[in-house]
């Protein structure tokens, strides 16, 4: 089978889909440095650095049977951004330019992603309204929501997804695996970093790691992309106050009241320690939230967040710190596609 995958960013389902045994052919995407990164990645696949709606069609022949994937832009659905939860921001319409596109290159398959917001966005107008769309198309379509950490990758994280079959193939979901993996699985064997690091490449602190961190580090010989963003002195005594799964809440007042007017009405998400013997929260925008390392008083390194992500080690971010950061929040969790993808292939 092979692949191409639009709206990409760095590509996580990309990573998801050659781990099932799809060749990608194509990524698509906006954003230069997540193009950057997923033709580093992904040597051997086309990159076109477009806007979508400049994308008229998808020249890749099918030699084999196909697949066309991703998920467009979500930030208008998400329930922590009702600011854009409506039907006049443009953005939220680009799922149009993905079924023009499908129905163009008419693939075997589709896999259409996006956050489990997207359900509920201005009352259901715009689920409902994907849903007619695809249904007028010749596909045989189902939907679910699944959570990632039901599926090997050590993150509470909800996506939708719909999946189309063009040859009315009985596609159903899969099932969770029953694989729960930490925070400390997937980080104890990272090597210790100080705040504000800048270190491309480090040796690996243990050598005797979790069995999700061997999947991980198959073929890597070291850490690479161990950059962390360099936080104030005041924040990293903020970050020695809070226990493991703790907040804001257990800072002291007096070192809030500089920075917030009215600290007791911060999001539950800033200043939260990930707790090492659960799966981590939503790797979203770990920099802004201000995600803390589970035993160490700073930020989270990009090969942290990319390991709890379920990227490979050998899989490297490439733009400025601030970018690396985005592809990796951004990214659909490589296993949690995996599982999607191998379905895909045995219901062929």
């Amino acid at each position: 089978m092979i692949g191409i995958e639009i709206f990409s960013g760095a590509g996580g389902m990309s990573v998801g889909a050659e781990m099932a045994g799809i060749d990608i052919k194509l990524g698509i995407d906006i954003d230069p440095y997540a193009c950057e990164t997923f033709k580093y990645n992904h040597p051997k696949a086309l990159v076109i650095n477009k806007d979508i709606r400049e994308v008229k069609n998808i020249n890749i022949s099918k030699t084999d049977s196909t697949v066309l994937f991703g998920g467009p832009p979500c930030q208008g659905y998400s329930k922590s951004n009702t600011r854009t939860r409506n039907i006049d921001n443009e953005k939220n319409w680009f799922y149009k330019d993905y079924i023009r596109l499908l129905i163009d290159w008419k693939p075997d398959w589709f896999v259409f992603e996006n956050v489990a917001g997207l359900k509920g966005a201005a009352k259901g107008f715009f689920f409902n309204e994907i849903l007619k769309d695809f249904t007028e198309t010749d596909y045989n379509i189902t939907w679910d929501i699944l959570n990632a950490k039901d599926f090997g990758v050590p993150q509470n994280r909800e996506r939708l997804f719909i999946v189309g079959s063009l040859k009315n193939n009985d596609f159903k979901f899969p099932h969770p695996n029953g694989n729960i993996v930490t925070v400390g699985d997937a980080l104890k064997d990272l090597p210790k970093l100080e705040n504000g690091s800048r270190i491309k490449r480090k040796a690996y602190q243990i050598n005797k790691c979790s069995e999700y961190a061997k999947i991980l580090r198959r073929g890597s010989i070291d850490s690479r992309d161990n950059y962390v963003s360099r936080n104030t002195d005041l924040v990293v005594e903020r970050y020695k106050y809070i226990p493991e799964g703790g907040n804001w809440k257990d800072i002291p007042d007096h070192l809030m009241t500089d920075t917030y007017k009215d600290h007791s009405r911060c999001h539950t998400g800033i200043y939260h320690r990930l707790d090492s013997k659960l799966p981590a929260v939503v790797i979203g925008n770990y920099r802004k939230n201000m995600l803390i390392h589970p035993w160490e008083n700073r930020g989270l390194s990009v090969r942290e967040a990319a390991r709890l992500q379920s990227f490979p080690d050998t899989f490297e971010f490439k733009g400025f710190l601030g970018n690396q950061q985005q592809q990796v929040g951004n990214a659909v969790p490589p296993l949690l596609a995996k599982a999607i993808f191998d379905k895909i292939l045995s219901s062929n």
